[in-house]
């Protein structure tokens, strides 16, 4: 373990040296700024159906003007792929850093690390307290970085000391919530030093660009690995999982007005129980868009000037392709991706959305020297509604098994009543007490296996954990075990949903990747790329070496084929 911290240490470590030495080309080119937005969920095929039109959907006519304007002069990669696993958090850390999981160190917002202790503090979704003591050998804790590290989740500021009604961002975290290091005092591990690789925010703020980023959670604040906060000169992340206010002198880019609550029918405990709130969350985030193209702060009520890299997720799609509410499913028809009318309404919502930047950056003339890059964190599973398996066999799913046989820490054992469980969505990533419970852990998984839904799936141990991740011994963050399951199979037991993600399922991973901008070429391209490719395509793109990014350097990640940039 310690020669593989010493080299990650040395890595990140090396980007300051690496970002002040390159050659600092800022915005020379034609590219004077990146505009960079993930759909979350959006798959390959929604952008081709939404641009092309599906028969029997939306009377057979193409429902993404504005996503099909930015493809007659951009790059389609429809062979893209996101980070395994295919959780939002992996997933971005990925587009931001070129990096894997495995030199991150980031495999899902709710994981496990050996190397850490409890929070101080319980978080706000079940992560117990526990002691830490400097120095001494730490005992390994569930680390959470979502909504539980909020000083207040119910609030859409995150409980933000005097913070406007919207307004959430890096003062809504309590460090008492967070994961602490035995190794340095038993310090708090923020978001950004909890990733093992410094972003493009980081590389971009160094070499004197102006950042921004919008985003879900505040725990997302991760993005400004390798300097830290400094790296972002505007955040904003209202809390996604908050309770559903009304939003004065909120207008969705459709039209509708959230003066006060759309849905009132809807769970109002998070946005994302409801097809028409989540429209209305994400109108927060596109306006502070807005404003950052005219050359403000995400609130509007400064000047400051237009961001070099900005940019923001939409949730709208993700809940459109896995919500049922009140008995209204969103999703598929079937497995060629034709919506229903829930998830179009949201796929709609996004491209109006969208318009609005495109026309915001042509009235202040700014939209010939933007590079547009629209992708997704992760995909959905399963496209076709029929795969769908709504219930397990009650204690069934991988680390229920093993929790029953004692092998499972407690912070991540279903015999823990007041814990926050185990990551599991439609992949199964498991910690065990100790490594020499592995062989016999797999032995209790596959003779469950039918019943759990793993048959014809794929158990991963051993050399095929080590072949594509570090070694569990080496690594306190690598996972023992790895369980991706049938297609539709989700250990959630959740009857509100159609599908989830997470998994190494064709459906979790292939995203829409566009690269758009005035001058390119229309091009496809059908050879595989990763999401993680964005990364250094922004920083050469802008003028910057891609090598002044730490996984760039240690995993070889390369520019994105076909983008024709000078």
């Amino acid at each position: 373990m310690r020669k593989l911290v010493a080299f990650l240490s040395l890595a990140v470590a090396c980007s300051a040296v690496s970002a002040m030495a390159q050659n600092n080309n800022l915005s020379r080119g034609k590219i004077k700024r990146v505009l960079l937005i993930s759909i979350d969920g959006m798959h390959a095929v929604d952008f081709a159906n939404c641009v092309s039109g599906v028969t029997n959907v939306n009377f057979g006519d193409p429902y993404c003007p504005t996503l099909s304007f930015l493809a007659k002069t951009g790059v389609n990669y429809v062979a893209a792929s996101t980070s395994k696993p295919s959780d939002s958090f992996p997933g971005l850390t990925a587009i931001i850093t070129g990096g894997s999981p495995a030199f991150t160190g980031v495999y899902y917002d709710v994981a496990y690390s050996r190397n850490y202790d409890a929070p101080a503090k319980t978080t706000g979704n079940g992560v117990a307290a526990g002691p830490c003591t400097p120095g001494a050998a730490p005992s390994g804790t569930t680390t959470e970085y979502e909504e539980g590290i909020d000083i207040d989740q119910t609030k859409l500021n995150g409980g933000a000391p005097g913070a406007s009604l919207t307004d959430g961002g890096i003062a809504s975290i309590d460090s008492r919530r967070l994961p602490r290091d035995p190794a340095n005092n038993c310090n708090p591990v923020f978001p950004w030093e909890f990733v093992r690789a410094n972003s493009i925010f980081s590389v971009i703020h160094r070499a004197g660009g102006y950042a921004a980023w919008s985003d879900k959670h505040p725990a997302y604040s991760s993005v400004a690995s390798g300097i830290g906060p400094g790296a972002l000169d505007d955040f904003y992340s209202p809390e996604i999982n908050s309770n559903v206010i009304a939003l004065p002198n909120v207008k969705t880019p459709t039209g509708a007005s959230c003066e006060t609550i759309r849905d009132t029918n809807a769970d109002l405990t998070a946005w994302t129980n409801s097809f028409q709130n989540i429209q209305c969350y994400d109108t927060l985030k596109v306006n502070a868009i807005l404003n950052e193209i005219d050359g403000k702060n995400h609130l509007g009520n400064k000047s400051t000037q237009v961001p070099t890299i900005f940019g923001m997720n939409f949730q709208a799609v993700s809940v459109g392709q896995k919500l049922i509410e009140n008995g209204t499913k969103g999703g598929y028809f079937n497995a060629a991706g034709a919506p229903t009318d829930p998830l179009l309404s949201e796929i709609k919502f996004v491209d109006a959305s969208i318009g609005q930047f495109v026309r915001e950056l042509e009235a202040r003339g700014l939209y010939d020297s933007t590079l547009i890059v629209i992708t997704a964190k992760h995909g959905q599973s399963p496209i076709d509604p029929n795969r769908y398996v709504s219930q397990l066999i009650n204690g069934t799913s991988p680390v229920t098994l093993l929790s029953q046989k004692g092998y499972i820490p407690l912070s991540e054992s279903t015999n823990n009543p007041t814990g926050i469980g185990p990551t599991e969505d439609d992949v199964s990533l498991i910690w065990l007490k100790s490594a020499t419970y592995t062989g016999e852990s797999v032995k209790v998984i596959e003779a469950n296996a039918a019943a759990s839904g793993v048959a014809l799936g794929q158990i991963y141990f051993g050399a095929s954990v080590t072949l594509n991740y570090n070694n569990p011994a080496e690594d306190p963050r690598t996972p023992d075990i790895i369980v991706t399951p049938n297609v539709g199979v989700t250990y959630s037991g959740s009857k509100s949903k159609l599908s989830e993600h997470g998994g190494f399922a064709h459906d979790d991973t292939n995203v829409m990747l566009l690269v758009s901008n005035p001058e390119f070429q229309y091009a496809t391209v059908r050879s595989e790329v990763g999401t993680a490719q964005v990364a250094p395509t922004i920083l050469k793109a802008l003028g910057l070496d891609p090598s002044a990014l730490d996984a760039v350097r240690a995993e070889g990640t390369d520019v994105l084929p076909a983008v024709q940039l000078q």
